[in-house]
């Protein structure tokens, strides 16, 4: 911005616009990679476990790593939901009060459109079955190996229990925040 140039209250919010599109951008790129991260973290614990005697007993690096990946997994996912929110409820209305009250005027229409999508709860659903699926199910099936394997140790079956516990307030969480409920813009299904 040059010297001679006036800041406006629309210029700012729509700065402020771009700044927040950026880290929404961005936290989407990081928690998108993050399944793909989680992915290729059980397949390295598997094939550790494979070339093993002790397989049963590596399966338990699953559980925190899927614990771990799933809460930044989520957190981000949450940030992303946050960021579309404040620009619907916040920098939208603010923007349109600027426009002299003019009715024809859409601020940030696809912010609201793309959440009216008939098939948006549906999808909703079926990513909640796969973060359940991917940071809660997988983990859970490598403890029930490790409890059918062989013998099992009282200290490690301890440590077993308290990865289920983590597990289980990981899927809790994973719930909570899935936001399956239809947008209010969104039509009713037909």
């Amino acid at each position: 911005m040059s010297a001679g140039e006036q800041v406006t209250a629309g210029g700012l919010l729509i700065t402020e616009y771009e700044r927040v599109k950026d880290e929404q951008r961005a936290r989407i790129g990081f928690r998108d990679n993050l399944l793909y991260a989680t992915l290729a973290a059980m397949a390295a614990v598997i094939a550790a476990a494979l070339q093993t005697d002790r397989r049963g007993e590596l399966l338990l690096l699953l559980p925190p790593v899927s614990v771990v990946l799933g809460w930044t997994y989520l957190v981000n996912d949450d940030k992303i939901s946050a960021i579309g929110r404040y620009v619907r409820d916040e920098l939208g209305p603010r923007l349109a009060a600027l426009t002299d009250g003019r009715s024809d005027v859409c601020v940030f229409g696809w912010e609201v459109a793309h959440r009216s999508d008939r098939r948006r709860t549906s999808r909703k659903w079926l990513q909640l079955a796969v973060d359940l699926i991917a940071f809660c199910l997988a983990p859970v099936a490598a403890v029930v190996v490790f409890w059918t394997a062989g013998p099992v140790r009282a200290p490690l079956f301890a440590v077993s229990l308290a990865e289920l516990a983590a597990i289980a307030v990981l899927g809790w969480q994973i719930v909570l925040y899935a936001d399956v409920k239809r947008s209010r813009a969104e039509p009713p299904l037909t």
